[in-house]
């Protein structure tokens, strides 16, 4: 008689299992099979029935694991637990640059003023190339217009023989941002609720304008119950030169969202209602659904249909019978964050009466391009989540502000670190105090080789604009520039006999690399000395690691802040100053220089 088996339900490994299956056979089938031998017929059907639990066992252990947002590492997954959480992952974002447009006119008759009638005007989207990256200038480029917020500046060019101006240049500066406008055509049969159109193209920025073959505009807002949204429109009244465009708020029933997948393609949903239908035909009457009476008999529509709810405008409308033309921006990144003076020539059409000076348009960029950055990495969506689900679209803790500044629109530019803090915080030469409530938001940027740089003031402007949606009124909030010191490490090691002092070289080298990648360090993060010389000494081949020196670069391509590091030393810890800073191993190939001692 066979003994009853406690079965072990935690052994899910291929060996565990195997065992179970041997003692499950020797107990149950003692006088059917007892040959256990590793080459008999029987071991080989339990080692695959093993197999086989093993596999299932893990793929369940996985399937868990992807459940749960700190240890998911499926992008698919963590994607969908983002969007669930409220934040929405970046794929790519857009540098901005200034873009100065100069143009040559002559001078007008004897009163020697810039003949405007030969002035252009183009655009808007001129694209511009730096040979590598796009950039387009979204406003219309008028060198006869002037303002106090679009100014035209004018110089004298060159003179004739009276010493008398010949010829002017004209200039102006536009914000332009890095990218292909691309167009996609779709074209749509019958309504469909909640219809999803997928875009396959990578390095997708976002959504520029939806229009159909109506000339309907879709709106895209942050989920479709939200049916108001806030525009810009002219100005056609006074004082257009301080006020050029009014903030309007309307009611949209051509909405959608969008949500990037993480294969990097874009899902554009859009609502559940037909325009050409009005909501009494899906709605039911409600003197009719749900209404008792003196007898207790309730009165109900058998018509009714629940899901009618949902064809409503309620989530917006779906477009039908149309043709979409669909306006996307492509590319950003890294990358577009180029060098100053390396844009240079456009594609435009001039509207001058006399296009004499055709050929003296000329596009520079004096200052480099800033704010680009490559997509989420798994471990940011993961931390992004949990901080938006915490945060909760509110700003109420300095964190909040924190994490809202990351998530400003790819669009509108991209921040690296941020640091919150207040002026009281500070010591006490900082007496900018403007706001007992206010904080000081401390922002870094990337340059195109994902060095940390200091944001231009248009992007710290769009930060402060966007995270006024969010925080309380009577808060106040200052953007400012963290500083950034660039340090270099030498040390010492004293090798094994027996390895090669090269490669072991190599191998510190590579560490300390990965120990300072700027994707570890934050704002006024402390540098643990012993925690690198413990990194040194695990590496294999290295008996002692006899001394490490940190020194600042200073200069050149380096940041111009030096620092006394010796002095910032408390038990073998580099403290950053009170002012907010980060330490930064900016070129790694020769900041880091290791020797090889003997005892």
């Amino acid at each position: 008689m066979a003994k009853d088996i406690n079965i072990q339900y935690t052994n899910k490994d291929f060996t565990s299992m195997k065992g179970d299956l041997i003692e499950l056979a020797k107990n149950y089938f003692p006088d059917t099979y007892n040959d256990f031998s590793p080459t008999s017929p029987g071991m080989m059907f339990i080692e695959m029935a093993a197999y086989v639990g093993d596999i299932l066992s893990f793929y369940q252990d996985s399937q868990l694991q992807e459940t749960f947002l700190q240890y998911a590492q499926d992008p698919g997954n963590l994607h969908s637990m983002a969007y669930m959480m409220g934040y929405k992952p970046r794929v790519t974002t857009s540098s901005t640059v200034d873009i100065d447009v100069t143009q040559l006119v002559a001078a007008s008759g004897s009163s020697y003023e810039p003949d405007f009638k030969q002035a252009f005007k183009f655009g808007p989207n001129v694209v511009v190339s730096s040979g590598e990256q796009d950039f387009f200038i979204d406003d219309t480029i008028d060198f006869s217009f002037s303002s106090s917020y679009n100014p035209t500046e004018v110089s004298i060019y060159s003179l004739d023989g009276s010493n008398e101006p010949a010829e002017f240049q004209l200039r102006k500066t536009f914000k332009a941002k890095s990218g292909a406008i691309v167009s996609k055509v779709e074209t749509i049969g019958s309504s469909t609720k909640f219809l999803t159109l997928t875009i396959d193209d990578l390095d997708i920025i976002g959504i520029l304008d939806i229009t159909d073959s109506d000339g309907n505009k879709w709106t895209e807002v942050p989920y479709l119950g939200q049916d108001q949204v806030f525009t810009e429109a002219i100005n056609t009244g006074n004082n257009t030169n301080v006020v050029p465009y009014m903030l309007n708020s309307s009611v949209v029933q051509n909405r959608f969202v969008t949500r990037f997948n993480s294969t990097g393609t874009l899902s554009v949903q859009f609502g559940a209602g037909m325009s050409d239908t009005d909501n009494v035909h899906f709605l039911p009457n409600p003197t009719n659904v749900g209404s008792g009476t003196a007898q207790g008999i309730k009165r109900l529509d058998h018509s009714y249909d629940p899901t009618n709810f949902l064809f409503s405008d309620a989530y917006g409308n779906t477009p039908a019978n149309t043709v979409l033309t669909i306006r996307y921006l492509k590319g950003g990144g890294i990358d577009s964050n180029i060098e100053a003076n390396t844009i240079s020539g456009a594609g435009y059409t001039s509207t001058a009466t006399d296009s004499t000076y055709t050929d003296s348009i000329e596009f520079s960029n004096p200052a480099p391009a800033t704010g680009g950055k490559d997509g989420d990495t798994v471990e940011e969506i993961r931390q992004n989540s949990l901080r938006s689900f915490n945060e909760q679209g509110r700003i109420v803790t300095k964190q909040d502000y924190a994490f809202r500044a990351m998530t400003l629109p790819p669009s509108l530019g991209a921040i690296a670190k941020t640091f919150v803090t207040t002026d009281a915080d500070l010591p006490s030469t900082n007496s900018n105090v403007y706001n007992p409530l206010g904080v000081c938001l401390y922002v870094l940027a990337y340059d195109g080789e994902k060095k940390l740089t200091v944001p231009v003031l248009e992007l710290k402007e769009n930060v402060k604009t966007y995270i006024a949606q969010f925080k309380p009124l009577t808060d106040g909030c200052t953007i400012k520039d963290a500083y950034v010191v660039n340090i270099g490490i030498k040390f010492d090691i004293i090798p094994l006999p027996s390895y090669n002092s090269r490669d072991i070289l190599l191998k510190c080298n590579s560490a300390l690399t990965d120990y300072f990648n700027i994707d570890k360090w934050a704002i006024n993060q402390p540098i643990n000395l012993s925690a690198m010389y413990t990194l040194l000494d695990r590496i294999k081949g290295v008996q002692t690691v006899q001394n490490i020196q940190l020194e600042t670069k200073v200069g050149g391509s380096y940041s111009k802040y030096d620092y006394d590091i010796d002095g910032a030393i408390q038990s073998n810890v580099v403290y950053p100053s009170l002012d907010p800073m980060i330490f930064e191993l900016k070129y790694p190939a020769t900041d880091i220089q290791g020797r090889i001692t003997t005892l």
